[in-house]
């Protein structure tokens, strides 16, 4: 293998996308689906998202000497298990436990980034980096912007379990992404599983900025990925069109993309239309060229996510596609998300955006 990120970045692209190749192939052998060309690691092995978190965090703690992970109960693996097994390889020193103070987590993690370390912060759930908002926004995002560029912390990560769960009720089911997104200085990242999950938080750890990388919860212990053992990378404000489509344009991240793709096979099989779905993967900055192309060439946009409609990201999107896209849209842009209410605990079912509800504003956008 050749140990040059860039290198192994491309091929390890190449590789994905043979893969990809070889899913939409179905009923097909693999020796017709994937090209001979596509990279094949030196070991891949099954994780699921929460392992592939793991796999990334020992595979840093193994080439820099100076990374650090801390956090409430990381020492012990976590709520989550993601550092498990983690301490006992590197040590105490490097795998250590933290007060229940987020504000203090955030703020020791941009000290040691200042003085050389990486630092990888862990905020055990997203509902609770509210305590830690002020460190964020206004040590974090500008310590580079107010010593021109003379001190920085982009050696900081801050990990966060996200969204709902099926049973977390108001505290333990949050999207708080858009809340960072009004941010300049930052970089906000929500991969959609764990081949994604490895890449894009190692690309967090190795960029220049402080990043924020929110871990779909829901998806930690769900489906199994052939992921690659060694650092990879995928690269960050970069979204991926998934599938490729002629009428409509669904664009989400994290657990909605799984909800999206049921709402594209629905709307091919019952109505004979065809979807472009899209993974924006980073929130921050985000990728309006993909999207736009995409959105200029179908002529209708849905966008949906979990965080409450009003203020959410989905609504910067919907102004940066009118604005640019407005000569091609063929319908109003829809926006299908989570309720203007705390998150609940028994109605779960009924707050979530779920695919009837996506399935049916697709439907509204064909039919306009």
């Amino acid at each position: 293998m050749d140990n040059d990120p860039q290198h192994t970045s491309k091929a390890v692209a190449k590789w994905l996308k043979g893969q990809q190749t070889y899913r939409k192939c179905v009923g097909r052998t693999e020796k017709v689906c994937v090209s001979k060309e596509a990279y094949k690691p030196d070991s891949v092995t099954p994780m699921n998202l929460f392992q592939s978190v793991t796999s990334a965090l020992d595979n840093t703690l193994a080439s820099d000497p100076t990374a650090v992970i801390f956090g409430e109960d990381v020492a012990f693996g976590g709520v989550f298990r993601c550092t498990v097994g983690l301490r006992d390889k590197y040590g105490k020193d490097r795998v250590f436990n933290t007060p229940l103070c987020e504000q203090g987590i955030v703020g020791f993690g941009i000290g040691a980034a200042v003085a050389g370390a990486t630092a990888i912060a862990e905020i055990q759930f997203a509902d609770y980096i509210y305590p830690a908002f002020d460190q964020i926004v206004n040590e974090a995002a500008k310590y580079r912007y107010r010593s021109g560029n003379l001190f920085d912390c982009g050696n900081l990560t801050i990990r966060a379990p996200w969204g709902c769960v099926g049973h977390g009720s108001l505290y333990h089911s949050q999207s708080p992404e858009a809340f960072f997104a009004h941010c300049p200085g930052i970089k906000v990242v929500i991969p959609r599983g764990p081949v994604q999950c490895k890449g894009l938080l190692l690309s967090c750890i190795a960029d220049q900025n402080p990043c924020i990388f929110f871990e779909p919860k829901i998806l930690y212990r769900a489906a199994v990925e052939q992921v690659p053992t060694e650092a990879y990378t995928i690269p960050l404000s970069q979204a991926e069109v998934i599938q490729e489509g002629s009428d409509v344009t669904l664009v989400a991240w994290g657990t909605q993309i799984h909800v999206l793709r049921e709402v594209a096979n629905m709307a091919q099989e019952k109505l004979g239309v065809s979807c472009e779905l899209i993974d924006l993967q980073t929130i921050l900055p985000w990728d309006t060229e993909t999207v736009c192309k995409s959105v200029a060439k179908t002529g209708r946009l849905l966008i949906s996510h979990e965080a409450p409609i009003t203020g959410g990201f989905a609504a910067e999107i919907s102004s940066t596609v009118q604005e640019e896209c407005f000569l091609n849209l063929e319908a109003p842009i829809a926006r299908v998300c989570g309720y203007d209410t705390p998150f609940p605990h028994i109605f779960e079912p009924f707050y979530i955006p779920d695919k009837w509800k996506c399935f049916d504003a697709v439907k509204k956008l064909i039919s306009y």
